[in-house]
């Protein structure tokens, strides 16, 4: 009987970390991460302060896992849309804008992800993600060269590259909330072009 009362507690522990996690998401999507405290979290989760301490000891804990969340939703849906196509072309086409698509339906999540100032915990997750992109086009670059549709090149180089380039362009819009009709076209020939893609 006691194991029974033991999963209801982990369930109901798990079911309140989830809801932290969700509200920190909703505040930071609507005011960044500068504009979300522990206090405004709590009140939105309907939890006591203490009770997101218990779960995340420092706000640093808690948006550390917060980016973890919401930066492998990026990654996964990029990977999704990426793996529906059938050339490098096509896919890096497909990295771009379900990337920088999805950026711009929430800029001021998409802005924290990206760019704005953090904790260097939650720097440190800004980083690993980036790698996960990387290694993501990296996958799709690598193929497109040995298919010969691309021309030699590193492919790890060529995706870090990429990455940080696609991060860069993408800062000035989300800071300001709005991109041109062309942004998304013209980042995607800018990334054939550096890939070598054929016109």
């Amino acid at each position: 009987m006691a194991y029974r009362s033991t999963d209801r507690v982990k369930a109901r522990l798990n079911a309140s970390r989830e809801r932290i996690i969700a509200a920190a998401l909703g505040i930071m999507a609507e005011h960044g991460y500068a504009g979300c405290s522990v206090a405004a979290v709590a009140e939105r989760a309907g939890l006591a302060t203490g009770s997101v301490y218990r779960h995340f000891p420092t706000k640093a804990d808690l948006f550390a896992e917060v980016f973890r969340t919401a930066s492998q939703r990026e990654v996964d849906a990029v990977a999704r849309a990426a793996a529906l196509e059938a050339t490098a072309a096509e896919q890096m086409s497909a990295v771009v804008e379900t990337f920088a698509g999805r950026a711009l339906q929430s800029p001021r999540l998409a802005y924290a992800l990206l760019a704005e100032p953090v904790d260097p915990a939650v720097d440190a997750e800004r980083l690993v993600f980036r790698r996960a992109y990387a290694e993501l086009i990296a996958g799709h670059v690598a193929a497109g060269v040995a298919n010969g549709e691309l021309p030699p090149q590193n492919p790890d180089l060529t995706a870090t590259a990429l990455v940080g380039a696609l991060a860069e362009a993408m800062v000035g819009p989300l800071a300001a909330g709005v991109a041109g009709p062309d942004t998304i076209p013209a980042l995607i020939a800018f990334i054939h072009r550096s890939l070598g893609v054929s016109p």
